[in-house]
């Protein structure tokens, strides 16, 4: 069941504007330049209400002919992420679940057969056919399989091979390196984690001091951080959290310090998330920030506290979303003024779908039709194709004899 809500007052924000009290410096300026741009497309958005009582609208259409066009074919502009293709696959295919487009058959087939490409044959993807396996294009081919969703598609992951590389990149204090001989820092940790689990191949080995390693990133702030000693970020913080509630030992975390830092990184005016304290705010960090909640709830429950609403404003994230982050043309974008694209298109749309589904009674700005499927907030691909995966890869055994996580 949804409860249909309405956009914030226009004067009632206009008062939440950012204050310099006379200290001028870049990032005020810059704050300053955003919140005016934001006010602008919230002004737009009370005089559409005037004439149409279900605005914002959801582009779904836009968005979708955005999508399918950018799995057949890629512009020049992205040539930076040449050694990112299976991310594109996953940005692009999580996002059109998210708004239940399906795909043609012959599609997904092909999908699978060219991330079959990126399978190194010592285990793990690489960033495109024949480049070295690095465990972030591996979470991101497998999640892009899982949402395809086959039997092909799930055959093309060689779990023991995977395995291997895993164990591989493992270093002696629990964490991973991101590939052979490359950086170590909490997103390794997650992306291990959470291929492993989806895959069945997460044993007590593996990850031997691995959750000691994640509660040492755990900041003064709140936050997690890419590694002990430095800033908490809310993509690094959502990969700790994530990986900890992997494990099972979410609760060994400073969970007190980790809301209080979460819930501040919410912009009073914009609605949407900011990455670090003193940042802009960002549409991608609609989910890295966002989806912590979810989690956050579940470790509370253990402790029999059951919050009955969001404990952070889902009406104003939804509002960012919709008014500020999405382009005409389709696809959705950082803030106002920047370009969209499909890494922003797929975490505006976890975001929204993280802020529409706290519970039964959905909350849903605009109209019902602005509602998108559920995402899992500890994989971001939709439960559905978590369960269908889980229950296949569990049904394979392990492909060595060790202790899994369970």
């Amino acid at each position: 069941m949804a409860n249909i809500i309405k956009p914030r007052n226009i004067q009632e924000l206009r008062k939440l504007a950012f204050k310099e009290e006379g200290v001028v410096t870049t990032t005020s300026i810059q704050q300053i330049e955003v919140e005016e741009n934001v006010l602008k497309r919230y002004h737009e958005l009370s005089l559409r209400l005037k004439v149409n009582p279900n605005a914002p609208e959801l582009l779904r259409d836009a968005h979708k002919s955005f999508l399918l066009d950018r799995l057949i074919y890629l512009s020049s502009g992205y040539q930076s992420l040449d050694a990112s293709r299976p991310w594109l696959c996953y940005w692009i295919l999580h996002s059109l679940s998210l708004l239940n487009v399906k795909i043609d058959g012959r599609l997904k087939s092909a999908v699978a057969k060219f991330l079959g490409k990126c399978q190194s044959a010592d285990g793990g993807f690489g960033g495109g056919p024949g480049h070295i396996p690095h465990i972030a294009a591996t979470y991101a081919a497998v999640n892009a399989l899982i949402i395809l969703g086959t039997e092909e598609a799930y055959n093309i992951i060689d779990r023991k091979k995977l395995q291997q590389f895993l164990w591989r990149m493992r270093q002696s204090d629990g964490s991973f390196s991101m590939h052979t001989d490359g950086e170590i820092d909490i997103r390794g940790v997650y992306c291990a984690l959470s291929v492993a689990s989806l895959t069945n191949i997460l044993t007590e080995e593996l990850v031997e001091g691995t959750f000691e390693w994640i509660i040492s990133c755990q900041s003064y702030e709140g936050g997690f951080s890419g590694a002990p000693g430095m800033e908490a970020h809310g993509g690094y913080a959502f990969c700790g959290l994530s990986a900890l509630v992997i494990l099972r030992k979410g609760h060994l975390c400073d969970l007190q310090a980790l809301l209080r830092w979460t819930v501040n990184r919410q912009m009073r005016l914009e609605g949407g998330f900011q990455g670090r304290t003193n940042k802009l705010v960002d549409g991608c960090y609609s989910f890295w920030q966002g989806a912590a909640f979810p989690l956050i709830y579940s470790l509370m429950a253990q402790e029999d506290f059951f919050p009955d609403s969001h404990l952070f404003d889902d009406r104003a994230l939804q509002e960012y979303i919709l008014a500020c982050c999405q382009h005409s043309q389709g696809g959705l974008l950082d803030k106002p003024g920047k370009h969209q694209d499909v890494y922003h298109t797929t975490y505006n749309l976890s975001g929204l779908s993280i802020a529409q589904h706290f519970n039964k009674d959905k909350n849903i700005l605009g109209n019902e039709n602005n509602e998108v499927a559920a995402t899992h907030p500890v994989y971001n691909i939709r439960p559905d194709h978590v369960r269908k995966a889980l229950i296949y890869f569990n049904s394979l055994g392990l492909p060595n004899e060790q202790n899994i996580i369970t």
